[in-house]
């Protein structure tokens, strides 16, 4: 404990920290509370920044400085006056920098929020409040100056995923493939149709924004009341298609299924959960989005889910170099789970359209 305590005196903050203690489950960085000792002094988080995954931490820390310090100034312009609770706040090192490196790792702090709320469970009142909250975060950096750069270069670029998973075919390096060539047809039969969001961008059809790329209901923040505070974990905020951040809570929050569930049976859209989401992005999105983004919101959700499964299977192929995994078929698991949810997001695609389209004309 003494040894976390001592990384915060780094940096530049109010009060004498008196206690440190793990908060929340990460998957990619790990994260602590850090209290401090004087009554009316802030509270703070310090984050490990995962360098493996974010190797350029000097362009991820710029970036969240740019996107908080133009949220916040929305937030001023619009005359709210709780702006600490709303967007997050980078504490700069003593150095000048925004983090520290102890020589082995990277940390940073931010202004710890309190008493805000979390959730992993999600229902279409939740799914309402989230899509408001995403479509809000968008809007917000619609016209940001900076340029951000890509902290996780091609994450969301769909032809750089179907490359990747047309080498490992070449490869076989686990020697799965011949076990596998219904699955290969299966994806490749899609592969076209879902690169064509790569092309549109390059003829200028369709603008590049700039993204959460994360869009998990458990990355906002709610007051006691159910209020949306701030959208949050904000490493992957970077430029791309606004069809992802659509779909990707579509394919993580929207499944009667589990992401990796054995039975097939379980898996299909939750239609009440995808009309909330798309009402409350629809409140708050609308006046920025072109028609074609619009008209293409539903399709996002096939992209993101088409894009899981390949990811999923890419790393089958490889002999699971990428994804943990808990038994040694795991990743084949999570492929087929994926490929049921793509298969039900077809067949539901056309209501799904309707509700976009009935939400943005309201």
């Amino acid at each position: 404990m003494n040894q976390t305590i001592n990384l915060v005196k780094y940096f530049e903050i109010e009060g004498t920290p008196v206690s440190v203690g793990p908060l929340g489950a990460g998957h990619i960085n790990d994260s602590f509370l850090v209290k401090t000792e004087e009554a009316g002094k802030p509270d703070y988080l310090l984050q490990r920044i995962n360098h493996h995954i974010f190797k350029d931490v000097e362009m991820l820390q710029n970036n969240i400085l740019h996107v908080t310090n133009h949220i916040r100034k929305k937030l001023i312009e619009k005359g709210e006056t709780d702006i600490d609770r709303q967007v997050l706040a980078i504490i700069p090192a003593k150095d000048g920098k925004l983090y520290h490196f102890d020589g082995e790792n990277y940390w940073r702090v931010y202004l710890f929020i309190p008493g805000g709320k979390s959730y992993d469970a999600i229902n279409p009142e939740l799914a309402y409040e989230a899509g408001k909250a995403f479509g809000e975060f968008q809007g917000y950096l619609a016209d940001i100056p900076e340029r951000l750069g890509e902290t996780i270069p091609d994450f969301h670029n769909m032809e750089f995923r179907v490359q990747q998973f047309r080498d490992a075919v070449a490869q076989d390096a686990a020697g799965r493939v011949a076990a596998s060539r219904d699955l290969i047809s299966e994806i490749e039969s899609r592969a076209e149709d879902m690169c064509k969001i790569e092309v549109w961008g390059r003829e200028g059809k369709l603008p590049k924004r700039i993204n959460h790329c994360d869009t998990k209901v458990n990355n906002v923040l709610f007051d006691d009341n159910g209020r949306i505070l701030c959208v949050v974990d904000l490493d992957t905020v970077m430029p791309g298609y606004v069809l992802s951040d659509f779909g990707d809570f579509i394919r993580t929050g929207a499944n009667n299924g589990a992401e990796d569930d054995a039975d097939l049976n379980k898996i299909g859209v939750n239609l009440d959960i995808f009309a909330g989401y798309a009402r409350g992005y629809a409140e708050t999105a609308k006046n920025f989005l072109s028609p074609i983004e619009i008209d293409n919101l539903a399709f996002g959700a096939k992209l993101l889910t088409f894009m899981q499964t390949v990811r999923f299977f890419t790393d089958y192929l490889n002999g699971d170099t990428y994804y943990k995994i808990h038994f040694p078929e795991h990743n084949l698991q999570r492929t087929y789970a994926q490929l049921q949810l793509l298969k039900d997001l077809e067949a539901n695609y056309d209501e799904m359209r309707e509700i976009v389209a009935r939400e943005f004309k309201n």
